[in-house]
């Protein structure tokens, strides 16, 4: 069997890896033989007779997961939809709209809604997304939520990597092309610090080295943003996916803002405060059952995220436990999903 993966393939983008490794994991359990292709997304734009031949001698066209419904993607071509004559399904796929950005042309969401019905079946990742769609046309009973794939990534523990400090905190901010993160720069940066210099006065110990804050990098783009924080002592973490979501596991809270920040922590186990540049940050906080996670941008200047911080680290068990239902209930919701694929 043969599956033609159709995805977002920035490999200097840990989000991007983790969805593509984690689909790929679930297609390979689920048929232990196959062989997958990889195609970037932008096929669905323009794509040669060449390329349309090869998709189309493939078993099954998976497309995603991760936020295909997004203005820098949109709009599909129909033409190119009409020539994949192979099975579509769309698995793990969400909607992007970025605080300050403006809504999806007409033309992008009738692309959006069109692949929808051209697929054989949908697996969303939020109720936002789900949502969206129906708004627009889409058939309700089609789509189905199961969840993002990378919640399930396979964790993988570094050779030689040591973590120090018996209180650990990782941050992460989105530094990756979302154009309004100057409007906010100020307020985000002082609230990070702001809770950084809160856990190393308040469970640092008589020698400041029981906690230990750590950055968790997922863009090159962050090398720029990270070091105005500044903050003491301050580790940064650039792993592999699988190697940071270890690492992920094995700390106590997690501030942070690209969404997949917050999906590699909830599927390690640990909390995680979302600052919301983007409505997808709500949407995955509302879909594991816990809106208060996420925290939004004019929230900051009012002391919000600290304040907000502590609340979730004074009950980090509860959301551990809470985590580990979820993620169960997400891996069987998308086992089943794929079990009904018959082809």
């Amino acid at each position: 069997m043969t599956i033609a993966h159709l995805h977002v393939w920035d490999k200097d983008n840990k989000g991007d890896l983790a969805i593509v490794l984690a689909v790929q994991e679930l297609l390979k359990a689920r048929w232990p033989k196959v062989k997958i292709i990889d195609w970037p997304l932008t096929i669905l734009k323009a794509v040669t007779p060449a390329a349309i031949k090869r998709i189309n001698q493939a078993d099954l066209v998976v497309i995603g997961g991760g936020g295909i419904f997004y203005s820098y993607w949109l709009p599909f071509s129909l033409s190119v939809m009409a020539a994949i004559k192979s099975p579509i399904i769309l698995f793990g796929v969400g909607y992007i709209r970025e605080v300050d950005a403006p809504a999806l042309s007409r033309e992008a969401t009738r692309s959006a809604v069109a692949l929808v019905k051209r697929a054989r079946a949908v697996g969303v990742r939020d109720f936002q997304t789900k949502e969206w769609l129906v708004k627009n046309g889409a058939p309700a009973a089609k789509i189905k939520v199961i969840g993002d794939p990378a919640a399930l990534l396979a964790g993988r523990k570094p050779r030689g990597f040591k973590m120090d400090g018996q209180t650990k905190i990782g941050l992460n901010l989105n530094y990756s092309g979302w154009l309004g993160f100057g409007k906010w720069r100020a307020d985000i940066l002082k609230a990070y610090r702001e809770v950084a210099e809160y856990f190393q006065k308040e469970y640092g110990g008589p020698s400041g080295h029981d906690v230990q804050i750590y950055y968790l990098k997922h863009h090159p783009g962050e090398n720029k943003i990270y070091p105005k924080l500044p903050i003491r002592g301050l580790k940064v973490v650039d792993r592999a996916p699988a190697e940071q979501k270890y690492v992920y596991g094995r700390l106590d809270l997690v501030v942070g803002m690209m969404l997949h920040a917050g999906v590699m922590a909830f599927g390690a186990g640990t909390p995680e405060l979302s600052v919301a540049y983007d409505l997808r940050n709500h949407g995955f906080a509302e879909f594991i059952g816990c809106p208060e996670l996420v925290i939004d941008l004019k929230d900051l200047k009012k002391g919000g995220l600290l304040k907000r911080t502590r609340e979730v680290f004074d009950v980090k068990e509860k959301y551990q436990q809470k985590f580990l239902v979820k993620i169960a209930a997400i891996s069987k919701q998308q086992k089943l999903f794929l079990k009904k694929i018959n082809l």
